[in-house]
């Protein structure tokens, strides 16, 4: 006997037979969105451009530089980068609201391959190295005349890793 039934078992078997495998109800997934696929997006249509400043997972990014419709406008970093950084001078690639307007937020969806890289380590025991910039052309290298007073060796590394990132 179940609980909506009025008593009779013989009779309510006989009531199972008009359902089959379309009149279940499929509930909808509980965290209300799609299952997660590994296929990503291609991203043809993402427009180029240069990040410019880089602050607290905020990225001011360039676009159409040294052209009249030249603008800057913000972004974040897409998931699919992974652990990837984007640094100042990074060439990228931007999806999303590109039109620069007061509150709009694009994603940076591709980092294009860096023709210079300048890059430090925290310190001497560090195996990490960061990197600072990439893709510059020039480096102008500022140091005080007399206060505090002018460290030539320090002048000296600064060129030294200027060399090497080429």
């Amino acid at each position: 006997m179940s609980w909506w039934s009025d008593g009779d078992d013989a009779e309510d078997e006989g009531d199972y037979a008009q359902y089959d495998e379309s009149s279940v109800r499929v509930r909808p997934n509980p965290k209300g969105n799609k299952p997660r696929t590994k296929q990503r997006p291609a991203y043809a249509n993402a427009e180029e451009g240069v990040v410019w400043t880089v602050d607290r997972g905020r990225y001011g990014v360039l676009m159409d530089a040294g052209t009249p419709d030249e603008r800057e406008i913000t972004t974040a970093r897409a998931r699919e980068l992974g652990k990837k950084s984007v640094v100042t001078g990074d060439r990228v690639g931007v999806v999303g609201d590109t039109s620069g307007s007061e509150g709009s937020l694009a994603r940076i969806v591709k980092v294009h391959d860096r023709s210079t890289l300048l890059r430090r380590s925290a310190d001497d025991s560090d195996a990490v190295e960061r990197v600072i910039v990439a893709n510059a052309d020039q480096m102008l290298i500022v140091v005080a005349a007399a206060d505090p007073e002018p460290r030539p060796r320090l002048v000296d590394r600064y060129m030294v890793a200027a060399f090497d990132a080429g």
